[in-house]
Formats: C-alpha cells, sequence, structure tokens
C-alpha cells in the first residue's frame, strides 16, 4: 500500500508529490468587493510543501457569496488579485486548485444585496455572517429554471477565470449544506420538478454543473467536494448512501477524476455524526482518485490509505497552524495548535505567524 508520503497522479495532468492535501479552509482575509489581497500569497506559499493546495471557498458571483472577507473569481479584479497568490505558490514549486462556491440559501442580503437563492424557499436554521455580525437566516426565493441556467453560466465564468488566475485546475464545492448540497438533500429540495423528488433527479443539477466546467476547462482540471455523512447546515438525507453513490456514478460518468469526501465520524471535533460513511460504496461506482478529510492524524490517515479506499488525505486545521506539516508528519515532530479565535479575523496574527520547525513560537 501506497504511504502519504508517497507521489500520485491525482489527474492525468496534475502530478502530487505527496498524499497530503491542504483542504480547502475559509480566512477571510480578502476585501469588501472579494478581491485577494498580498497576505494571501504569503499564507499560501508557506503551505506549498502540500501534495495539493485546495484553496479556500471562492465565489462565482456575489448572489452566492455572503461570507464577510472571503474572496471571489467573477471579475477581473478578483483575477488579477489571485494572480499573486498562484505565482508564489508555483514559485515554491506547489499545486493549488481553486474551490468554486456558490452557498446557496446560507448568505444574508446584508452582504450580496440580494434575496437567498435555494432550490426550495426553506429557511436554514441559525444565522448568517455578515459584516455587522450574525443575523437570522432569511427565507430563500426558489430558483427557478432561468435561475439555473443563469448559475450554470456562473460556474463556467469562474472556472475559466481561474485558469486565467493561474490555478492548475478547480474544485466544485458540492459540501457542506451550500448550493449543490441543498439540490441533492431531500430536506432542502422539496421541489417537483426534473432537480427534485427522487435522486435522480436531485443528482442533476451536481452533474450539470460538472459538466458545464469540464465543457469551459477539460475533466483533468476538475475535482469534487462532497460531504456524504452527517446533517450539515440544516441539510441531511435519510439514505443518505444510496443518494451519494449515485452522485458518484454520475460523476464518473462525466469523467471527474478525483473527490474529496469530508467525513465525520462519532468523535469528530466539527460536526460529528453517527452516520455511516458513504465512500466504500462510492468506491465501488468510481474510479477515479478519492480524497478523505476530517479529523486525522498521521497514524489514522495512513491506516485511510491502507484500507485501499483512500488515495490520498486532506488535512484542514492542522495544516492552518503548520505551514510545514509535511515536513512535521514525515520527521514524527510535535504539531502546533491552532488558534480558533484568529480563523477569520483580518491582518496576519493567526495567519502567517505560526511557527515552522526549529522557529521560537
Amino acid at each position: 500500500m501506497p504511504s502519504l508520503f508517497d507521489p500520485i497522479d491525482l489527474t492525468p495532468a496534475l502530478y502530487l508529490p505527496n498524499r497530503i492535501l491542504m483542504a480547502p479552509l475559509t480566512r477571510g482575509r480578502a476585501t469588501r468587493e472579494a478581491v485577494p489581497t498580498p497576505i494571501m500569497a504569503e499564507y499560501y506559499s508557506q503551505r506549498a510543501d502540500a501534495g495539493l493546495i485546495i484553496s479556500e471557498a471562492t465565489g462565482i458571483s456575489r448572489e452566492g457569496l455572503g461570507w464577510p472577507g472571503a474572496p471571489g473569481i467573477w471579475n477581473h479584479a478578483q483575477v488579477e488579485g489571485w494572480k499573486p497568490v498562484t505565482e508564489a505558490v508555483h514559485k515554491r514549486g506547489g499545486r493549488m486548485v481553486l474551490q468554486l462556491w456558490h452557498m446557496g440559501r446560507m448568505v444574508h442580503s446584508a452582504v450580496t444585496h440580494e434575496r437567498p437563492l435555494a432550490p426550495s424557499a426553506i429557511t436554514p436554521p441559525g444565522e448568517a455572517h455578515s459584516y455587522e455580525g450574525k443575523r437570522p437566516f432569511e427565507q430563500p426565493r426558489q430558483a427557478t429554471s432561468e435561475d439555473i441556467a443563469r448559475v450554470l453560466d456562473d460556474y463556467g465564468r469562474a472556472a475559466r477565470n481561474a485558469i486565467a488566475a493561474g490555478f492548475d485546475g478547480i474544485q466544485i464545492h458540492g459540501a457542506n449544506g451550500y448550493l449543490i448540497d441543498e439540490f441533492l438533500r431531500s430536506s432542502s429540495n422539496h421541489r417537483s420538478d426534473d432537480y427534485g423528488g427522487p435522486i435522480a433527479n436531485r443528482v442533476r443539477f451536481l452533474r450539470e454543473v460538472a459538466e458545464r466546467i469540464v465543457s469551459e476547462i477539460g475533466a483533468d482540471r476538475v475535482g469534487v467536494r462532497m460531504s456524504p455523512n452527517g446533517a450539515v447546515n440544516g441539510c441531511d438525507d435519510p439514505d443518505h448512501i444510496a443518494l451519494f453513490t449515485a452522485a458518484a456514478a454520475e460523476l464518473e460518468r462525466v469523467g471527474i477524476p478525483w473527490i474529496e469526501l469530508r467525513e465525520p465520524g462519532p468523535q469528530s471535533t466539527f460536526r460529528a455524526t453517527d452516520q455511516q460513511p458513504a465512500s466504500p460504496s462510492m468506491r465501488r461506482v468510481f474510479s477515479g482518485k478519492i480524497v478523505l478529510n476530517s479529523d486525522y492524524k498521521l497514524e489514522s490517515a495512513q491506516a485511510r490509505l491502507d484500507e485501499g479506499i483512500a488515495d490520498a488525505i486532506s488535512f484542514g486545521r492542522t495544516f492552518i497552524a503548520n505551514p510545514d506539516l509535511v515536513e512535521r508528519l514525515r520527521a514524527g515532530a510535535e504539531l502546533n495548535r491552532w488558534d480558533v479565535d484568529t480563523f477569520y479575523t483580518s491582518g496576519p496574527q493567526g495567519y502567517v505567524d505560526y511557527p515552522k520547525l526549529g522557529q521560537a513560537a
């Protein structure tokens, strides 16, 4: 069985020197206009030893981006803002893909200046982030066929812009209760048209997004993230294994070469669940590479590779606190602990100031 430190061809066009990926991590250091800032180049280049960096979730449109300080990829200024980031990562020998994000109903008009869009007019639980603090979620409007066509166009434009900005590819954000996940799950999708009802209809939007992006930039540059097990942001499904096995089969037909799955367990430190992982069932219908994510340490990550389901493992919060995570894991060195209070603040603290091995804390 391969080691975490062995290379892998994630796609025919994307060679990785190791199987330790940096998971997508929202950090909130962009401008109010969703333009990346220079400090983001420093942050990502510090972590360029990862087999692959998956960027923080990045909005495909103003409608779909409601997180304060998150970046976008729908206009020229944002493309230009991302270029120094990809250049800095490539200069250090790294590889980086851009995660494309439409938040669906998980936004607030105080940020987007538009009513939220969702598959059904169902208000999610909890509160939305805004620049003035948290606010109760608003009831979204149900997407029309014209809305769906427009959002597909937004995904296509965002994918083209990502390549123009220098990324090695993109990842479709289909996880965590955002727009694509809202279409997938029965709790958030009450539609009666061809996008709702049976599983075959609910996976349609995911398939169409993947097909559109593949037509724009080629399958070799495309991956997908999903969160099959557990409720997230009010999205759940009683038949999650059948649902996500069907989703994996659709992505296989489209020719998607890799997927990343966030699979927490009962002891997870972030949204624990007793629902069984769907990855074994998805593996039977998906011939591409599978990346697993959630709470992994060196030993548990290697154990998942040894089982033969996962081809690589993505690490999230440990990469926030350890810019040299690959080196630390290889050496069996102690890991820095992350500071939750600085996850989404502006400025360098808790962002680019975590020490590397041999540096004073």
